[in-house]
This record gives C-alpha cells, structure tokens and sequence, in this order.
C-alpha cells in the first residue's frame, strides 16, 4: 500500500490519485466507522475495493493477487460498500432550490431564463444478476437483464436526488411536466445539428439552451462508468440486484467525493467528446389532454421560449 500511494500507477490501479485516496480513507475511518482489521488496514480494504470497481474484478481474482481467502476479500469488499453508503447525507445532497446554480447564473444564455432549474434528470441501464424467475421484469432492449437507474445532478456534474417545487431538464424521452421540463419534440435539439444549420425560430433556440445545460447528466454518465467500470461492464455482474444497488449508490457517493478533490479532467475531456458526437433518440410518451400538471409544464416552458427568443432577437 505503501508503494501503491507513491506510485504515479496510483490513478491506474484504482482510479484515484494518492491524495484523494488518502482523504477517502481518513473520511471512512471519521465518518463511515470503518476500521483496521487484524490483517488488513483501512487502506487496504478501501484500495482493494476501488480496484475491484475500477477493473471490475471478481473476489476469486483478488483472492490470487492478495493471498487472502475469497471470504476475506468478501467481508474488506462488503465492511468497505457500508461504509461509503454511510456517507450519502455527506456527498449525495439535495438542492434546497434557495440558489440558483452558479453556471445558470453567472451565464446570460442561461439567466433568468433557467433560474428555477435545479439540475438535469436522466435513466441508464445498468447489467443486473436476478432469478430466472425475475429475468421478464429486467430484461432490456439488448436481450440481458438491466435496470434503469434514474438519477438527477447539479451542473458542475455532482448526483442529487429530485426536489419537489422546482423543476428538472429531462431529454424528450419524459413528459413535459411542472417539475420536468422536456425540449420541444419535432424540433432539433442535438448540440452538433445546430454547427450545421442556424437558428431558424424560437423553439429551435429553447431546444438549443436546453440541450447545453441538459448535457451535465450524460456527461455526469459518462464520467461515472469509465471512472467505475464495474456498473458499465455489459457482463453478467458478480452480485445479486441488492448487491449491485449499493454498488451503484456507492460509485455515485465516490463520483461526488472525487469530482471535488480528483476531477481527473482528461477524463470529462474524453467523455465530453463522445457526447458532444452522441445522437441517442427517446421514445416520446404520450401525454393526455386533461392533464393539468402537462399544461403548468408546458406554460413554464412555453414562457421561457418567449423570454429568451425576444431577448435574442433584439440585440
């Protein structure tokens, strides 16, 4: 371990940088009520289990490499997931809607325009493990067993969880609602169709701020399953559904940590390349016509179109 912290190989094996790590270790101790074992530090539970998520390794693999018994690597594994779930008051925290959030309000694309957005809702499929018996209820589009995970983040791509009383950007696979504000549909909205063609009309121009602030969960997506392999792998996964949630709850709680001490910006580099050439279409629900909360959510929007586009063609 003592290598492995003064080691520029650090960030390969375990995806984090030996500072970073040696703060997530002394937070766990503080506040995640993990301990030294008779054998096996604090920073050797928490760097086998880091590795395990960044390289997606199974307990019989790591039981080769560290000469302990599969139970072993099992127990470090599981004391190290409870001790990061302990910490999703911590990390994980919700918007109190109070504040506008600094990148719509230091930006006159976005200000006053999206004062009362809070975030960016999205769903991706994460590879579950689950019973014959329960395979119908999870099986996904690509023929395995998935669940989608519907999360929300802030725009400096930190995971939040939804807020009631203001409202979240979602793409136009959800309905236009008071707290879900979907793009217009017909309408383009993908970043890179706007560098071929201009503007042509207001709801283009909506579509177009939409998507710029809409892109921080994908790019949040992104981020997370290169960064923890373990919940993007399309491989069967090594634990049970219960098992694979806290998996998930976990790298999203080590995702917030890192985003503020160990961005590793070559990575959202990467990430921002594939989504800004992404082009991934929803399929649009269909809303009723005496659905009151679809016609607040379509007055909220329809309000901000206005704004902005008169703003934008006066100047």
């Amino acid at each position: 371990m003592s290598r492995l912290r003064n080691s520029e190989k650090c960030y390969d094996v375990i995806r984090i940088g030996p500072q970073a790590f040696q703060g997530l270790c002394d937070i766990l101790r503080r506040d995640g009520d993990l301990q030294d074992t008779q054998r096996a530090t604090v920073e050797e539970q928490v760097g086998k289990f880091l590795h395990m998520l960044a390289h997606n390794q199974t307990h019989r693999t790591m039981s080769f490499f560290f000469s302990h018994s599969r139970e072993t690597i099992s127990r470090h594994f599981h004391n190290v997931l409870r001790s990061i779930i302990m910490l999703e008051d911590q990390f994980l925290r919700q918007p109190d809607g109070t504040q506008v959030p600094l990148e719509i309000l230091q930006s006159i694309r976005f200000y006053p325009y999206f004062k009362d957005c809070i975030g960016a809702l999205d769903g991706t499929h994460v590879r579950v493990k689950v019973s014959n018996e329960d395979a119908p209820t999870y099986r996904g589009r690509k023929g395995y067993t998935t669940q989608n995970v519907l999360a929300a983040c802030s725009f400096d791509l930190k995971f939040t969880y939804v807020l009631p009383g203001k409202y979240y950007l979602v793409d136009a696979g959800y309905m236009n609602r008071s707290c879900l504000i979907a793009p217009y549909r017909g309408v383009r909205y993908h970043l890179k169709e706007y560098s071929v063609r201009p503007l042509e009309n207001a709801k283009e121009f909506f579509n177009l701020r939409h998507a710029s602030l809409h892109i921080a969960i994908e790019r949040a997506f992104g981020v997370l399953k290169k960064r923890f392999p373990i919940i993007a792998s399309t491989t069967e996964p090594n634990y049970c559904v219960d098992t694979q949630n806290e998996i998930i709850l976990a790298c999203c709680i080590l995702h917030n940590y890192l985003m503020g001490v160990d961005p590793d910006e070559s990575l959202i580099a990467e990430v921002d390349e594939e989504v800004l050439h992404s082009h991934r279409e929803r399929v649009a629900p269909t809303s009723r016509e005496d659905d009151e909360d679809a016609r607040q959510g379509d007055i909220i929007r329809n309000s901000i179109e206005l704004a902005m586009w008169q703003n934008y063609v006066q100047m």
